[in-house]
């Protein structure tokens, strides 16, 4: 077993992405523990821009693994590029965050390498030989203890479950690593990325959530939430049923068959809390719940709850929010 930890580092528009800090930061306690150096992975095609980003992550050692096949994401050539640069630099734990890109190549990757995978970790129990991890289990009415017995492994992290690692004073060492990836002989070619019409955060990475369900009664009825969205800084998240009526993009739908987030405000209009719902957003600092029944499900996970109309109450809000500001 390497005492090394490797930290995938994913970037979004020539950055790296908030939940990479996060993972860096949560990785950062594993390789302490294990006496090892916490090692970057960054994986793509034209990466100039994103060099000095990773060097002063937080990072000891950076791996850049460059190639027109690597461009734009793919499970397969990704997979490949990360398996090995692992194995030329002695193989070791593997970190990532629980995006939809860490979900898709992770379990590829410690299949590739024989390991076992801890999933959508919130939180790090113990970080010694035998590291053990907390995680959410029955659609997040629970939690679980997973405990690695021995070896290496790979571990995947909830996004804002983990303060950012600090900038590093002076910048890593950059080593280049040599993949040999043949395009003829990828099964699945990426023909184009159509990227998502918002200016808003994406919901896995938000602080802040203001999100809404059939109680909007329209698309019409998010307009309500937007003034307060946009006083708090907030992103804006729908449940499954207002997107199934097709009041707002599936996009920013928050739940198990939708985004998992994990902000330090939720605030909850309108939706009465299905389990499904509860799934995605329960691991949220604090939650708010604005429902005109007293009795909905949303109120027994609510740190703080308002029986009332929410075409009433947002506004009311709203403008005490501003009042503060």
């Amino acid at each position: 077993m390497s005492q090394d930890v490797f930290v995938f580092l994913e970037a979004q528009h020539k950055e790296l992405r908030p939940v990479t800090l996060q993972v860096i930061g949560a990785a950062r306690q594993l390789a302490s523990a294990r006496g090892g150096k916490l090692i970057g992975l960054l994986v793509g095609n034209d990466l100039g821009d994103l060099l000095d980003q990773a060097s002063t992550a937080g990072v000891d050692q950076v791996l850049v693994v460059e190639d027109a096949a690597l461009a734009p994401y793919a499970a397969e050539p990704f997979t490949t590029a990360i398996v090995t640069a692992v194995k030329q630099h002695g193989g070791g734990a593997i970190c990532c965050g629980n995006t939809s890109i860490g979900r898709d190549f992770g379990p590829r990757v410690a299949q590739r390498l024989g390991l076992g995978m801890v999933a959508d970790v919130v939180a790090i129990e113990r970080a010694d030989a035998k590291p053990l991890f907390r995680r959410p289990i029955y659609a997040g009415k629970a939690y679980c203890l997973v405990e690695v017995q021995e070896g290496d492994f790979v571990v995947s992290f909830r996004a804002n479950s983990f303060p950012p690692a600090e900038p590093a004073a002076s910048p890593a060492d950059v080593t280049r690593v040599d993949v040999n990836i043949d395009p003829t002989a990828l099964r699945v070619k990426v023909d184009k990325v159509v990227p998502r019409q918002s200016d808003q955060v994406d919901l896995t990475e938000a602080d802040v959530i203001v999100s809404g369900g059939v109680g909007v009664k329209s698309a019409d009825g998010f307009d309500t939430l937007k003034p307060l969205a946009a006083a708090l800084g907030a992103s804006i998240g729908a449940s499954r049923a207002a997107v199934l009526a097709d009041y707002i993009d599936p996009s920013h739908q928050v739940g198990q068959t939708g985004k998992t987030v994990s902000p330090n405000l939720y605030i909850a209009c309108g939706i009465s809390g299905a389990i499904q719902h509860l799934a995605g957003m329960s691991t949220a600092r604090c939650i708010v719940a604005i429902n005109t029944d007293p009795d909905a499900p949303i109120f027994e996970v609510a740190d703080y709850g308002i029986v009332g109309d929410l075409f009433e109450v947002v506004p009311a809000l709203t403008e005490e929010v501003k009042k503060l500001q």
